[in-house]
């Protein structure tokens, strides 16, 4: 798998390995439909506690990212993550003041913000479309 977990970083294991499932998810590195490792494998994988492994995927079953089946084991959502809808917004925004705001208070104008968010967008649409 394409995890890169840093158990020196300030951000904690369990947001490090939600986010990269995520990115694979949109980058088109797992498709709807493949399966991923159980909750054991993937904890013994990259040494880190099962529970944390098993709190990111009921992160991830909650956020419709994955199912869950008893039988079947961890697959990426068939269907794909549920598109966006009002509360999804309300939450981006959310999640995007404080960077907005820290980047004001470091000088950042408004266009090279919108700049980076641009090319982090195309970064993933680019790796993407390349699938």
């Amino acid at each position: 798998m394409f995890l890169n977990i840093n158990l020196e970083s300030s951000e904690p294991i369990y947001i490090q390995l939600q986010h990269q499932i995520i990115e694979g998810i949109a980058k088109g590195r797992i498709s709807p439909g493949d399966p991923l490792p159980s909750v054991r494998s993937l904890a013994s994988d990259i040494g880190i506690n099962l529970h944390t492994v098993n709190k990111v995927y009921q992160l991830l079953k909650q956020d419709g990212y994955i199912l869950i089946h008893r039988q079947k084991g961890v697959v990426i959502n068939p269907e794909g993550p549920p598109k966006a809808d009002e509360e999804y917004k309300q939450s981006l925004r959310a999640n995007i003041r404080p960077l907005i705001a820290a980047s004001i208070c470091r000088g950042i104008e408004e266009e090279e913000f919108l700049q980076i968010c641009k090319e982090l967008f195309n970064e993933f649409k680019e790796e993407g479309e390349k699938k």
